[in-house]
């Protein structure tokens, strides 16, 4: 996910700046009055009377198109602060590591795909089936079921928003030892579709828990950091899938049962990790760091 104080400064001086162009302009108007009275030899007559309330009102029209230019400035300014937004918003994108980057364009682009032809279903052809993954060997839906964190709407631009930021950190924190971050990937979606095929559970919000999973495991690494939830209030980084939890249940009115086991299931990652019970393979580590041409790619 905008300092308001740049905002506030900046309207400040703008203000300043437009009372005292207002203040020079009367003062040339009264100038020019005078120059004019000393030119008809002083003497106050009926034209006099006229020039001075033709001069006031003047003024007031000079003012009146000031308040005009002021709105303008203002409307300038609200438009300058929209473009830096979204400016300064485009500069984090171009900074995110390329997993994540091109998980999130593929998830917004299966998205968009069935919001125009599927009414703001996620395409059946990429979700999980396993009829048709193992008799046509579709084999690329237990991959693309994943790109599946909702139906386009405000739900889904808050979760997008949650896997941009805390898979990115994720593969951040891994930037000297990739292979690591895919060994977490890899875990999340084993895990997730073994367990929902035990379970019978339907796979059609994979990538939702898959964020949960996300944000579960990056809480663990930050436990203690105050996180500031969304400008409305500050909570420990280790309540932050909890809050997920509760998003889940007001957006989308459904208890968020399957939410629970992207907790689990990072709660199991941790452990595993973190005892050394799962390790990268040998083989992914030598090949990593041998000088292939995909690898070379990669690095």
């Amino acid at each position: 996910m905008h300092p308001a104080g740049n905002n506030i400064n900046y309207v400040t001086i703008h203000h300043l700046h437009h009372h005292h162009f207002s203040h020079q302009v009367r003062h040339y108007d009264a100038a020019a009055a005078s120059i004019l009275s000393v030119s008809r030899g002083g003497a106050v007559d009926v034209d006099d009377l006229y020039d001075e309330e033709y001069d006031e009102e003047y003024d007031s029209d000079a003012d009146f198109d000031l308040d005009f230019e002021d709105m303008d400035m203002e409307a300038n300014e609200g438009d300058f602060a929209e473009n830096n937004t979204l400016e300064r918003a485009w500069e984090s994108w171009k900074k995110t590591p390329p997993f994540t980057q091109m998980y999130i364009s593929l998830s917004i682009g299966a998205t968009m795909l069935g919001f125009l032809t599927n009414n703001n279903e996620f395409p059946k052809i990429l979700s999980l089936e396993w009829k048709p993954t193992l008799t046509k060997l579709q084999l690329w839906r237990p991959f693309t079921s994943f790109l599946n964190i909702g139906a386009f709407n405000l739900g889904y631009l808050m979760t997008a928003h949650f896997v941009w930021t805390y898979m990115s950190t994720l593969e951040r924190l891994n930037h000297d030892k990739p292979y690591d971050f895919w060994l977490m990937i890899v875990f999340g979606c084993v895990s997730m579709v073994t367990g929902y095929s035990l379970l019978g559970l339907s796979p059609r919000f994979l990538g939702h828990n898959l964020s949960t999973f996300f944000v579960y495991v990056w809480s663990r690494y930050h436990e203690g950091l105050e996180v500031n939830m969304m400008e409305l209030f500050n909570t420990r980084a280790e309540m932050l899938p909890w809050f997920f939890l509760a998003q889940t249940a007001l957006l989308e009115g459904e208890l968020p049962l399957l939410d629970m086991l992207g907790i689990v299931f990072g709660h199991i990652y941790h452990y595993c990790k973190t005892t050394n019970a799962i390790r990268t393979p040998k083989a992914v580590i030598n090949w990593y760091m041998s000088d292939s041409k995909y690898s070379n790619m990669i690095r």
